[in-house]
């Protein structure tokens, strides 16, 4: 069976909560030992972005936040916390849409989500505080260093995806898609090259760190699994560079805003 036939996903081994500071890549390269994996060129590491945000200490409590008077009134709005609204907004260059319980911005880095990615799950309070987590400061970056620092290590060239869960606007049901990305083509172009019948495709762009995002987001769940590193084998294209940013669509080219 060839490498591209088959493609095999396994989440690591007994990841520790993470705390502001903490290393990932530390972290990433211990759990591939203890699943018993090594690396081989071409792999992909797919990281969910919880554990790096709490790296990053990207908590925000909202004691400490003082809604402006705009924030007050899109709370009212939209039935929601003015000081969440407001590091919403802090996050944002646009709110994108709006109803009742709902809050679509566009984040600082391009992506169209709800709330600007700012997320109360799956992150331990401390008592008497309610604290919410951001998106990593520079996904792309982060993959990045981690892609750096595992060549550098190990010898071996790998990608690197940093994914998160998002809704779509045509479609219920969140799915992963890619924050950031190294060392893997975030965007493959095929236009160019034949069909089944020889034809030549003529607008076919395939969005491939987010598939392989996707693809990791069975493994890691969405509650309490506690598997946020997913390592891939087998990925059909070969790896190059490329950045998760590459996938954003220009406001000029968005044909619904």
């Amino acid at each position: 069976m060839n490498a591209t036939d088959q493609l095999v996903l396994t989440a690591l081994l007994d990841i520790p909560s993470v705390s502001p500071g903490d290393d990932i890549t530390t972290i990433v390269e211990t759990a591939l030992d203890r699943t018993r994996i090594v690396l081989e060129p071409g792999d992909v590491i797919v990281i969910t972005h919880k554990i790096v945000s709490k790296a990053e200490d990207r908590y925000v409590d909202l004691d400490e936040i003082v809604p402006s008077e705009y924030a007050q009134r899109l709370a009212d709005e939209v039935e929601k916390d003015p000081r969440l609204i407001e590091v919403i907004l802090s996050e944002s260059t646009e709110v994108v849409r709006k109803s009742r319980g709902i809050l679509v911005a566009e984040h600082r880095l391009g992506f169209i989500v709800a709330n600007a990615g700012v997320d109360s799950s799956n992150i331990d309070n401390i008592e008497g505080h309610s604290r919410v987590l951001l998106l990593p400061t520079d996904p792309d970056e982060t993959c990045s260093e981690i892609q750096n620092r595992i060549h550098t290590e190990t010898g071996v060239c790998v990608g690197i995806i940093i994914n998160d869960s998002h809704g779509r606007a045509w479609r219920n049901g969140t799915v992963g898609l890619a924050l950031g990305s190294s060392g893997i083509p975030a965007l493959l172009d095929l236009r160019g090259r034949p069909d089944i019948f020889g034809v030549d495709l003529k607008t076919t762009q395939v969005g491939l760190a987010d598939e392989i995002a996707a693809a990791a987001s069975l493994l890691m769940g969405q509650g309490n699994e506690m598997r946020p590193v997913v390592h891939v084998r087998g990925v059909p294209y070969p790896l190059s560079e490329g950045k998760a940013s590459d996938l954003l669509r220009s406001k000029q080219e968005d044909l619904f805003r």
